[in-house]
């Protein structure tokens, strides 16, 4: 079997195990928030959440206690058309600032007590010699988009059968929660012709400033992913395509990475547009895969909101935050920690020797 058989085998063994949800855990959720201490929906949206997490993961009372973060950085031809505020040679530095702390993510995963996974998926400048990164390195960076394909379909295959290695490897250290991020000068660009060619919105409906491009900068940008588009052409149901038409190397390690948290019951959080075009991606493969995935936040470009819809994802928060790297994921993990430790650790009307309500006899406010 060559390599690549290897790939193909492994994404579609990895995309038939997909369960379904748990429907019996998520109604166990439910009856135990009827009789929590609280006035029924009372925590809004943390009981669903709840709820949702049991199914997910098939236990009436999920507990979130070993959680990771992975960012893979990988570089993107098209950044050579000048649709970013910042050069190439940021991606490398960023991995290095990731590895010392001094990102955002470094500081927002340490707060939300992950551990922090940095991936070389496929950066043209040389990165960093210290054991903690984990080098894929598909390639040196992807081919520009609007003159060629980014990778082959190997390659394509190749990445997402990375993430799915990568995700499984995580497990054995312990995974209850995970999210997902990345970091890629030009990949904005990218993922907007993902979620352009997926969701079959038009490139200027789902293209924004990424970096911060000013106006000038934002027509090129656009007129980058409808160029792509008109010489790609990609079927929006063939995920592997897609992802080697017009994705990056870091897009499709996150890809696999969704397919082996659903195959492994694993909660997974959407970060912002890359991290939702790899989720694209992954349910373009296996659709059932977007019944375990989260949207952490409503990001400010405009091809996220897109990107959830699509999913039929609803955001947990909305700080209009645009940085990714798996910022809006880190902060969404205190929520789901809260949601499933109140499920868990309330008490019930029962447990606690309270009166519960009685809609017929109880007196007004």
């Amino acid at each position: 079997m060559t390599d690549a058989d290897a790939d193909a085998l492994l994404i579609a063994v990895t995309a038939a195990a997909i369960p379904t949800l748990d429907e019996e855990a998520r109604a166990a959720a439910r009856t135990r928030q009827a009789r929590l201490t609280k006035p029924p929906g009372a925590l809004g949206r943390l009981e669903t959440l709840s709820e949702e997490l049991a199914a997910i993961t098939g236990q009436p009372r999920p507990r979130l206690e070993r959680r990771a973060i992975i960012v893979a950085a990988g570089d993107h031809g098209v950044a050579a058309r000048g649709v970013s505020a910042y050069p190439s040679e940021v991606t490398a530095q960023m991995v290095a600032n990731f590895l010392s702390g001094g990102a955002a993510i470094s500081v927002l995963a340490n707060a939300a007590g992950a551990r922090l996974r940095i991936v070389d998926a496929g950066v043209r400048a040389e990165t960093p010699h210290n054991p903690r990164l984990v080098r894929l390195r598909i390639g040196a960076g992807t081919a520009d988009i609007t003159q060629q394909a980014a990778m082959s379909r190997t390659e394509a295959a190749r990445a997402i059968a990375a993430g799915i290695a990568l995700v499984r490897e995580e497990r054995t250290a312990g995974l209850d929660l995970l999210g997902l991020g990345e970091m890629g000068i030009g990949n904005s660009t990218a993922a907007a012709a993902i979620v352009a060619a997926i969701t079959r919105q038009p490139a200027a409906s789902v293209t924004g400033r990424g970096t911060g491009v000013d106006d000038a900068h934002l027509a090129t940008k656009v007129a980058a992913v409808e160029m792509a588009l008109a010489l790609h052409r990609p079927d929006p149901l063939d995920g592997i395509g897609v992802l080697a038409s017009l994705g990056g190397f870091e897009i499709g390690v996150l890809a696999g990475a969704y397919l082996e948290a659903a195959s492994l019951r694993v909660p997974v959080l959407v970060d912002g547009l890359i991290s939702g075009a790899a989720a694209l991606i992954a349910a373009a493969i296996e659709p059932r895969s977007a019944d375990f995935m989260l949207a952490s936040h409503l990001g400010v470009e405009p091809g996220h909101a897109a990107t959830l819809a699509h999913l039929g994802l609803r955001p947990i928060l909305d700080l209009e935050l645009r940085l990714g790297e798996g910022t809006g994921a880190a902060l969404a993990m205190h929520v789901c920690v809260a949601a499933s430790r109140l499920l868990d650790e309330m008490a019930t009307f029962e447990e606690a020797g309270v009166s519960d309500s009685d809609a017929a006899t109880a007196p007004e406010d």
